[in-house]
Parts: structure tokens; sequence; C-alpha cells
């Protein structure tokens, strides 16, 4: 878990995702129109990617570990929480208090 916090905080956006999974696309590509460039980590193409993987599941909860997004150095989960935040104008707003975006 160590590797994924210090991969966290290293940008105003980290996304944990894989290269084959449909929901990990579709969180890059709404970050993408956002205007944000995110710095994201393909669990199955990066070194350590299983053993980060296998953390996420824990910290989500969950068998499925991605995508999982952290913005501001804070955990903000997955597709869901994304995609809710951004339908009740939240996403936009925690972008710009990150430093992610300035529009």
């Amino acid at each position: 878990m160590d590797s994924v916090l210090r991969l966290a905080s290293q940008n105003a956006v980290v996304i944990f995702s894989m290269s084959s999974c449909c929901m990990c696309h579709t969180i890059k590509r709404l970050f993408y129109e956002l205007g944000v460039n995110p710095a994201i980590y393909e669990l199955d193409e990066v070194p350590k990617g299983k053993e980060m993987a296998k953390a996420l599941a824990g910290v989500m909860g969950r068998s499925s570990p991605v995508p999982v997004v952290y913005i501001g150095n804070e955990l903000i989960g997955s597709t869901n929480e994304i995609m809710s935040l951004h339908v009740k104008g939240g996403l936009v707003e925690l972008l710009k208090a990150a430093g992610a975006i300035w529009v």
C-alpha cells in the first residue's frame, strides 16, 4: 500500500487502472474531457502492479480493484463516486482545489 500512497501523492490526479477495463477507459476519458492530465498507472503493465491491485482491492473492499481515483492526494473512489461527484457538480470544484484545472 505504501507504493500506492507514494504514487498518489506525486500528482494532482492519479488513476489506477487496467488497460482492458472499460470502466477505467470511461473514467480516463472523463478526466481528459475536463482538461485534466492525470497520472495513470495501468496495473497490468507496471512493475508491482499485481501487488498494488491487491492493496487497492483491500482498501476499496471489492474484488475488482480498478478504477481507483485520487485527487489532491485524497482517495475519491471508483466509477460510482466519480460520476456522482460529476453529476452533482462537485468534481470540477475538487479538481480546481487540487490544482488539476484552472478554468
